[in-house]
């Protein structure tokens, strides 16, 4: 370790990302990519964008990008946010809203960014376990607080929360702020969007990364009551105050105009996933409920971890985590049909 690094980073343990190996080609399930290219419009955009824009700074605000947002989302614009990825406006959302004197709340099973954020910006948290099926009870949130984070769906269970669930979320907790993160929703969850206009202490947070199969570009928002927006460009502005590039702005554009195209590939991966699960169950293995773009899963009579590596030497990569509660769970990203074929047939092959 490092003389030169200060006493925060010698205490940080950073987020593990899934692998991204480059030793040799990899049917890829681990990381929730989409099996599907961007939409075509994109590869036009990218044909005929002038290179001479380059030379200047993006616009600070993004205002094409949040106008077309907001009246998709039937919002104004003064309550939509822009950031490279879901990450980079989560972690502003965790120094603008997050940083309270109390801890803040969420799930013990959960995306593993949320400790570490609190790690980096020195918030006290609380873990709130999932019941035994490893679902959130929002009751249990029902305690002092300075804020709650979760996403819906969850992850890496995949299992989504209703709208009335989030409402009795949203009413337990008035006077601090709910962030739902909304990462994988468009797979099979309710957005809680809709309740932004009762609720000022509502953040959705949502990305471009998995249903508008973009995770190459890096480009996320949030949506949500003015004065929460402009917490989070407070933050922005004292930290960079052009974030999304002019690239990254006009591909978001045609991302959006074409939702033609983005509902067809969301109907084609959860048809892809309702068949994948029938297809694990009948290998004996037990999937709990998904909402998302992967499939959580065990086996009753094979170790997780061995099948995990088993798998890699296969050539099919999954995630598996091996935290407490979920050490004999692999989480499965739904690919192509072909991808997911494969999978299936090597499992056979292991289980045997």
């Amino acid at each position: 370790m490092s003389q030169y690094w200060s006493k925060l980073v010698h205490r940080l343990e950073p987020y593990v990302p899934g692998e991204q190996p480059q030793d040799q080609a990899y049917i890829k399930l681990n990381t929730n990519e989409s099996p599907y290219p961007p939409s075509p419009a994109i590869q036009r955009v990218l044909g005929t964008f002038a290179a001479e824009n380059l030379r200047r700074y993006p616009d600070p605000q993004s205002g094409d990008l949040v106008t077309a947002l907001a009246a998709y989302h039937g919002l104004g614009d003064d309550q939509v946010f822009v950031g490279n990825g879901s990450d980079e406006v989560l972690a502003h959302a965790f120094q603008a809203l997050l940083q309270q004197d109390t801890p803040i709340l969420f799930p013990d099973i959960s995306y593993s960014f949320y400790p570490v954020y609190c790690a980096l910006y020195r918030i006290d948290f609380e873990r709130i376990a999932l019941d035994e099926a490893f679902r959130i009870r929002v009751d249990d949130y029902r305690r002092g607080n300075g804020g709650v984070i979760l996403p819906n769906p969850n992850a890496p269970t995949g299992i989504a929360l209703t709208l009335r669930d989030i409402a009795r979320l949203l009413e337990q907790n008035r006077s601090s702020a709910v962030i739902i993160d909304e990462a994988y929703v468009d797979f099979g969850a309710a957005t809680a969007v809709p309740l932004i206009a009762d609720h000022p202490n509502l953040l959705v947070t949502r990305s471009f990364s998995k249903s508008r199969n973009l995770a190459g570009l890096r480009l996320g928002y949030a949506l949500g009551h003015a004065d929460l927006i402009e917490g989070l460009q407070r933050v922005k502005n004292s930290f960079n105050s052009y974030p999304v590039d002019s690239l990254a702005s006009s591909i978001g554009l045609a991302s959006i105009d074409d939702e033609d195209y983005f509902q067809d590939c969301i109907r084609r991966i959860v048809a892809s996933r309702e068949k994948l699960v029938t297809d694990l169950r009948q290998l004996g293995f037990e999937t709990f409920p998904s909402s998302a773009n992967f499939v959580f899963v065990r086996h009753p009579d094979r170790n997780a971890e061995k099948l995990y590596f088993d798998l890699k030497s296969a050539g099919i990569l999954v995630r598996y985590f091996g935290g407490a509660r979920i050490d004999d769970c692999l989480r499965i990203t739904v690919g192509s049909d072909d991808e997911c074929a494969a999978l299936i047939s090597a499992l056979a092959s292991l289980l045997k």
